[in-house]
């Protein structure tokens, strides 16, 4: 079976992180946003993923070789000279996607869920149909397009954008299943797969929705990136809570590389994520955070609501809350407070921010 990752765009409401390297090999609790989606299509029996790419792909394109090897698949990138929207990439990857009549999975690189392909693919072959969406529960429809379909069979029947009366609560998911038939329905040029080519397959009896069970977020942008993050963690705590820290000084759902080092006399949790050689010192505070690898964390400091990006360091009686992201490599120095700032990496800040701002 093949996949197509739609990779494609800047990753611009996911910066400063994305100033570094492509949105899709961030880090999200201690492994790259790519490696969840491919490392579930794998086991799903995928033998081909396609990586539809615009930007930064040498990048991309030098870890894909490694876990190539890894997983023991075919990695292939198919790249945008121009941006082709959500439908234009899967006609420039025709040929790949079209090499047998097996249907094939796509995704948007911003989801994370507990990915269901193997019921996809059950719940699609026994439609027999041209395509299946994923949807997911939403509690205020009226900030989607939701998607309207017969509850009993899941056939669509239409799709309504921002609604302001109840007509559905179930949104496009951004997972897809299609019979490679449905090819013949795009062009080569770019074309939104929400707004052009889903509506006619409806109207065809051609698309069908299936439900999502458990959590399900686009974690684009950094506030859904920390919402996504609680999710996922609280997941992991249901199905593999092996993978989770437990013992004095950690509350609720807390990952930590095997190879960071904790002080004495910290508070870490609930939810957090901390990577691959983050040194935190003693007395320190942390709670709704990721701190990405090689950073440091000095004495005493307090993190609520906070991404640390690569290698930065977060000075000694620091407070910093409401969704502040440091890039990589920014330092921060002692007794500083950092409300909602969002700075861009190699920075050092020497003054307290009390107003969400950007720092460049």
């Amino acid at each position: 079976m093949k996949a197509l990752i739609l990779v494609g765009g800047y990753g611009t409401r996911l910066r400063p992180l994305t100033l570094s390297i492509p949105k899709p090999l961030v880090d999200f609790c201690n492994k790259p946003i790519l490696l969840h989606q491919v490392e579930a299509l794998v086991k799903a029996g995928v033998k081909h993923v396609i990586l539809a790419v615009s930007y930064m792909s040498d990048l991309l394109e030098r870890e894909m070789k490694v876990q190539e090897q890894r997983l023991g698949i075919r990695i292939s990138l198919s790249h945008e000279k121009v941006p082709l929207g959500t439908a234009g990439p899967l006609a420039l990857a025709r040929e790949l996607l079209n090499v047998d009549n097996e249907p094939f999975f796509v995704l948007n690189s911003d989801v994370i869920c507990d990915f269901p392909f193997r019921e996809l693919l059950e719940f699609h072959r026994n439609h027999g149909q041209e395509g299946t969406i994923v949807v997911t529960r939403v509690e205020e429809p009226s900030k989607y397009g939701v998607v309207v379909f017969e509850t009993e069979s899941g056939r669509i029947h239409r799709f309504v954008e921002k609604p302001q009366v109840f007509v559905s609560n179930k949104i496009n998911a951004g997972i897809y299943i299609f019979n490679p038939s449905m090819l013949s329905r795009i062009q080569l040029r770019p074309t939104s797969i929400e707004k052009e080519i889903f509506p006619v397959m409806a109207e065809d009896s051609h698309l069908y929705a299936m439900e999502l069970q458990g959590f399900w977020m686009d974690i684009g942008q950094p506030k859904d990136f920390l919402t996504g993050m609680c999710m996922y963690l609280q997941s992991l705590r249901q199905h593999a809570p092996e993978r989770l820290r437990t013992g004095p000084g950690f509350l609720g759902n807390v990952m930590v590389d095997p190879t960071a080092q904790i002080g004495e006399n910290c508070t870490i949790g609930p939810n957090v994520s901390i990577g691959a050689g983050v040194v935190v010192e003693d007395g320190v505070r942390i709670k709704r955070c990721t701190v990405m690898k090689g950073a440091r964390v000095r004495s005493h400091s307090w993190l609520e609501s906070c991404i640390v990006g690569w290698s930065s360091s977060v000075g000694q009686w620091v407070r910093m809350e409401n969704v502040t992201v440091l890039g990589e490599d920014v330092i921060v120095n002692d007794e500083l407070y950092l409300n909602g700032a969002n700075v861009l990496p190699h920075k050092s800040i020497n003054d307290s921010v009390p107003e969400p701002r950007i720092i460049m």
